[in-house]
């Protein structure tokens, strides 16, 4: 008899827990700029609620299946809709139009990735580290050894919560360590933020690419910023830097950003044309590819036709009704279709090389809206909101951006649950069915969460009204490269500078690789730490710093296998989510009572207890990391 795997509960549990995961992300997302892949802290907690009923090991990676869904369609969702509201099209965000977009730009993202499968998994031979991984946990934790991983990811969501609780909602410490001065008359100014949950991002994500961030940070504000900024009379050096910084060299991340998603897909170009003749095939368009579907095994090529012709359908409605019918919205379905497609493939193969976490998000919906723009421009649409109230041209182009990267970051998704679930002997059209369950499940709880966030917190600046808003670095970088097309005001040089440094990571990574060195430089890696604030980048720092010593002193026992880097993998993300949940709550209680000032009480906040909180948390990931146990390949890491 085989073994229970689609089954009602499995169904049920991995929705709830992709809406969960979706709500979660999509605030560390509009805070830090990166969601953590939900498929390893799924399973845990899945095992540990199956384990109650008796739940097999199938059963359980259909819940996780559908959970790690959530993570990947947040990413989408904070990525690209909230610059809808910088940009001033929306000013709260429409339930209806943001399920029609997240959750097609889901749907074609399962789609487009289904017929890789044979092709990829199967008959390839890329590693998919992250599947594997998660494969391993579950297999570890059906065999009777995951016992402790619950309890530290437990453990891990109270010290995160309760940071937040100190921070944001008692007010009993700073959020912010920063300083600013004139050294020579130039501004210096660094910071670090008071985070587990971005101590916690470093630690997953691991040393290589938490010290790339770290090194885009220091290139900006330590080299490139302090001949930028310049100090007015009403201005201290610290609100110099941050002008400067918004104004300026952020702008770094853009052109590196740019280069370095673009530099993905040709890296990848032998692999388009095999994967489009794929995807043809499988609806029935040509004769059968490599990859292609295998019978009772993926879902059928008439439910993908019928699934991808609706998702194109409820697009067109959509885009006619925000922008009125005719030639731009039928162009911006085509955009959907032949970008969504092609950066898809990228995605897959991404993740089966170095894992979805890798997934060049940013750099392929940076392209994306490139390309639109230019399109609509050509198009003859208008830099500001028509007259008639339709949408601006910058604004139309983030519609495209919301689809294709939402596909994109389920394409990764997908694939590397599918290379889990052939390791463990699951049927692939069942997870296909769960992934297209996650995608719905956080597709509809994504409006309230981000409405809920934008009336307590606001994005992107300062203001009056939100002082400390959520920054959603990825958000305002794609509504500044929208306008600044549409306006011709983007600080080219700037954008160039960044485009000349990712040409050289990515020289630089190529002689890496060709001498088999285990340090690599992905350029998208530094993008982010050119683009972001340095005071994300240095937690994220620290964090990886943290993995370093870890791995290192896992290689130096006489025993290696001794040493479960799970733990701190799941103690990293409890840190992260529990931060999450509570600072959702905290909003939650704001938008009821008006403001968290009611929960404040004692002293000013302490920068000792902010420093105290760091090292606590560093402490607790290397103490978790370290403890025995069986050990693991690979973990599991972030998207961007």
């Amino acid at each position: 008899m085989r073994e229970r795997e689609l089954s009602f509960r499995a169904v049920v549990l991995g929705a709830l827990l992709s809406a969960l995961l979706s709500a979660a992300n999509a605030y560390l997302g509009l805070f830090a700029g990166m969601t953590v892949s939900a498929s390893i802290p799924a399973a845990v907690v899945s095992m540990g609620l199956l384990r109650a009923v008796r739940g097999g090991l199938l059963e359980n990676n259909i819940v996780q299946t559908a959970a790690s869904a959530g993570e990947s369609v947040a990413a989408g969702a904070i990525f690209t809709l909230p610059a809808l509201v910088l940009l001033g099209a929306w000013h709260e965000f429409d339930y209806l139009w943001t399920v029609v977009l997240v959750g097609a730009g889901g749907l074609l993202g399962v789609v487009f990735t289904i017929p890789l499968r044979r092709a990829l998994i199967v008959s390839g031979d890329l590693p998919f580290p992250e599947g594997v991984a998660t494969a391993e946990v579950l297999k570890a934790g059906h065999a009777g050894s995951g016992g402790p991983g619950l309890a530290v990811m437990l453990g891990g969501g109270v010290l995160g919560g309760l940071a937040k609780l100190l921070e944001g909602g008692f007010g009993l410490i700073r959020p912010v360590l920063e300083g600013g001065r004139l050294i020579g008359g130039r501004v210096i100014a660094a910071g670090c933020a008071a985070s587990p949950a971005l101590l916690a991002v470093g630690y997953i994500v691991g040393f290589n690419v938490a010290v790339l961030v770290l090194l885009g940070g220091l290139i900006n504000w330590l080299c490139v910023l302090p001949f930028t900024a310049e100090v007015a009379l009403e201005q201290m050096p610290l609100e110099s830097a941050w002008s400067a910084w918004s104004a300026k060299t952020r702008y770094l991340g853009v052109g590196a950003m740019t280069v370095g998603g673009l530099g993905a897909v040709f890296q990848l170009r032998s692999k388009l044309g095999l994967a489009a003749g794929e995807l043809l095939s499988a609806i029935g368009i040509g004769r059968l590819g490599k990859g292609g579907l295998e019978k009772g095994l993926d879902l059928s090529g008439a439910s993908l036709m019928g699934i991808l012709g609706f998702c194109l359908l409820v697009l067109l409605a959509a885009f006619s009704v925000m922008i009125g019918f005719g030639v731009p919205s039928i162009a911006l379905v085509v955009l959907v279709l032949l970008t969504g497609f092609v950066f898809c493939a990228v995605a897959g193969y991404m993740a089966g090389l170095v894992g979805s976490s890798n997934n060049p998000v940013s750099g392929v919906t940076i392209a994306t809206i490139l390309i639109t723009s230019l399109t609509l421009l050509f198009l003859g649409m208008q830099a500001t909101t028509p007259a008639t109230g339709g949408f601006s041209g910058p604004a139309a182009a983030i519609l495209v951006g919301t689809a294709v990267c939402t596909a994109a970051a389920i394409g990764g998704d997908t694939m590397q649950d599918l290379k889990a679930g052939h390791l463990l002997g699951a049927s692939p059209w069942k997870q296909q069915v769960a992934q297209i369950v996650g995608v719905l499940a956080a597709t509809a709880v994504l409006a309230p969460v981000l409405q809920l966030l934008l009336d307590v917190h606001g994005f992107g600046a300062p203001t009056e009204l939100h002082p400390h808003p959520l920054r959603a670095p990825q958000a305002t970088l794609m509504a500044a490269v929208a306008s600044g097309v549409f306006g011709g005001t983007l600080p080219l040089d700037f954008a160039a500078v960044g485009a000349a440094l990712a040409i050289g990571f990515f020289a630089l990574d190529a002689w890496l690789a060709r001498r088999g060195s285990e340090f690599r430089t992905p350029p998208l890696a530094v993008a982010v730490g050119l683009y972001l604030p340095l005071e994300v980048s240095v937690p994220v720092a620290l964090g990886g710093l943290v993995a370093f010593f870890v791995e290192r002193r896992k290689r130096d026992r006489e025993a290696p296998g001794r040493v479960d880097p799970r733990l701190g993998l799941l103690l990293g993300a409890g840190l992260i989510t529990g931060e999450a949940l509570l600072g959702i709550g905290l909003a939650a209680w704001a938008g009821v009572r008006g403001s968290v000032d009611s929960l404040k009480w004692g002293p000013v906040p302490s920068d000792w207890g902010t420093l105290l909180l760091i090292l606590v948390v560093l402490a607790a990931l290397g103490w978790a990391g370290s403890q025995p146990g069986p050990a693991l390949d690979e973990r599991a890491r972030p998207s961007s």
